[in-house]
């Protein structure tokens, strides 16, 4: 399962950078999901950034870690990521025609005539482009850096047993191991819709296959 610890349980200085950036990206396909739950789940009038932060934190995700809200430097790899992960969500939402409303006082997802694009047209979108930029989460401040172990659940902590990655894939719906994560990660947002309390699911039954997901991410990390 995924573990919030307060103390580091690797140091940035043992990963490369590509590792450090594919274990971001995992953790990201993970925060899809979750967020995109969280969101369907309010409606129209959403969440406004600090609720989405304590819901992912929440017994059902524990995607994020304790975070001081008194100390914006510290706040800020929360963010960046979150938002990254937003930006990433409503390009996907769009595709199916519906679109994301991202601010720090609501998040929500909307039809997408009842959207407001602010952006106009021919001009870039500067923060769109600057969250997408996964790189922006590695600053130069060394203190930025050394947050990057507090903020998630660590680095790739150690490689499940095969038998214990088995037993996540099948409850995440595969009869044996995926060939790729990227099944793994098709399975699990398939999952998680399923589970939804509307539809007869319970909270229960998503933290079961986060739990399942997580595993899954470190055998593939």
């Amino acid at each position: 399962m995924s573990h919030s610890p307060s103390e580091p349980t690797h140091s940035p200085e043992n990963h490369s950078d590509s590792s450090q950036e594919s274990w971001l990206e995992q953790q990201v396909q993970h925060l899809l999901v979750a967020a995109e739950h969280e969101l369907r789940a309010q409606g129209p009038l959403g969440l406004s950034e600090l609720a989405l932060i304590k819901a992912l934190q929440g017994d059902r995700w524990q995607l994020i870690g304790p975070v001081n809200f008194m100390e914006p430097d510290k706040l800020y790899p929360v963010h960046f990521l979150l938002f990254h992960t937003l930006y990433r969500l409503r390009d996907q939402l769009a595709a199916d025609g519906e679109a994301l409303v991202i601010s720090p006082l609501r998040i929500s997802i909307l039809p997408q005539k009842d959207s407001v694009d602010q952006t106009l047209p021919g001009e870039e979108d500067k923060l769109r482009a600057f969250y997408l930029d996964l790189s922006q989460y590695f600053m130069s401040n060394g203190d930025i850096q050394g947050m990057m172990d507090n903020f998630w659940a660590g680095m790739p902590p150690a490689r499940p047993e095969v038998s214990v990655a088995t037993e996540a894939a099948e409850t995440l719906g595969f009869d044996a191991l995926p060939a790729s994560f990227a099944q793994v990660k098709q399975g699990f947002r398939r999952q998680v819709m399923r589970a939804h309390p509307d539809r007869g699911g319970s909270t229960e039954e998503v933290q079961k296959l986060n739990e399942a997901f997580s595993v899954l991410k470190a055998h593939y990390a």
